[in-house]
């Protein structure tokens, strides 16, 4: 979710003006709701939309560190991204969500048709509410970069901490300086994230440092002093250079670890992809090579096997011993037949062996 504030002059007069006849203002409004300070103007088929952010703006409408705003405003639900764009003009970045104009007190937001990069529409409905009461209580003063960090914080947008945890600034500890973030919120979408993130955490820094007024004296010190950093150093007792510092070091004590992890995750990441390839092929090189040699091992051995079956059969027949040699057995130095009678004189008994002659 990405919000845009437009700090606008006032075209249509003061606030009780704007909510005489706010749908005659905005082409496609079909209906109009009044309830407390609001004025919901919107197409028939946001009607159910229009009712649910009306009760919650009813249900939440203080600030913190603020007083409880007074001024009426008017919420402009846009039906389509055509008439949103004609509602809100060609100031607004593309990747803008919604606006809130304080010089008229409206908000103009996308209805039900809007990308699922819009957001929450009551988170959203919460930050634009929030840019209206801070520009009531303290006027012009506040720079676009606490601006917008105050209203992030005041809708709980905790989700934008995320980008410190994938930013290499959290990694080499170089984190923006305050002034140098007003740039951010006019560039493209991804310089933008990272100023929300940084004015989020600035914001939320200078809250904790007071755990019991929060906000509340620094702000009724930079109404009465008009000086942001008088405002600082007499709520807080630092001085500005000071408080940056602190934010500095708590931001990369709480997200340093994490971004390191994680950009050398993206580190580890790019190289698979990159390596990756080269590993597969030369898997595949290894593969092929084994099984060349598996083949190689294969054929030699059976060329041992056929070598060794030839020479065998090559044996001359003249080595083999004459045909019936086998039957003759040695007795007293000669060799004599072997009969059966005299076969039956070898006893086992003793292993010793009897011979017979003739009477």
């Amino acid at each position: 979710m990405q919000t845009v504030l437009l700090a606008l002059m006032a075209l249509f007069g003061g606030p009780s003006a704007l909510a005489a006849q706010p749908a005659a203002d905005f082409a496609g409004a079909e209906r109009q709701v009044a309830r407390g300070r609001f004025v919901v103007v919107s197409a028939d088929q946001d009607a159910r939309l229009a009712d649910q952010l009306l009760a919650a703006a009813l249900a939440n409408d203080s600030f913190p560190g603020l007083p409880r705003p007074r001024a009426q405003v008017v919420l402009a639900i846009a039906p389509d991204a055509a008439r949103f764009r004609s509602w809100i003009g060609p100031a607004v970045p593309e990747w803008g969500a919604a606006i809130a104009i304080p010089s008229q007190q409206r908000i103009i937001m996308q209805g039900r048709q809007a990308g699922s990069d819009a957001g929450d529409p009551r988170v959203v409905l919460r930050h634009e509410l929030a840019h209206l009461a801070l520009h009531e209580a303290l006027g012009d003063l506040p720079a676009r970069w606490f601006d917008e960090g105050y209203a992030s914080f005041a809708a709980g947008e905790w989700n934008r901490e995320s980008a410190f945890e994938t930013s290499m600034g959290m990694v080499w500890s170089t984190l923006p300086s305050r002034d140098s973030l007003n740039a951010g919120f006019y560039g493209q979408a991804t310089r933008a994230t990272w100023s929300y993130a940084v004015a989020h955490r600035v914001v939320a820094e200078l809250d904790a440092l007071d755990p019991v007024n929060g906000l509340a004296n620094f702000f009724a010190e930079w109404r009465r002093t008009g000086s942001f950093e008088m405002g600082v150093r007499s709520a807080y007792g630092l001085t500005g250079a000071q408080f940056d510092r602190h934010w500095q070091s708590q931001t990369r004590r709480r997200f340093g670890a994490l971004a390191l992890v994680a950009n050398l995750s993206l580190v580890a990441g790019i190289f698979g992809v990159l390596l990756g390839p080269l590993f597969v092929m030369r898997r595949r090189r290894d593969r092929r090579r084994l099984e060349a040699m598996r083949a190689a091992d294969a054929a030699s051995e059976r060329a041992l096997q056929e070598s060794a079956l030839a020479a065998l059969l090559a044996e001359p027949m003249d080595a083999l011993p004459p045909e019936g040699a086998a039957d003759d057995v040695e007795v007293h130095g000669s060799v004599t037949p072997v009969s059966s009678s005299a076969s039956e004189g070898l006893v086992g008994g003793g292993g010793r062996q009897v011979s017979s002659s003739d009477d």
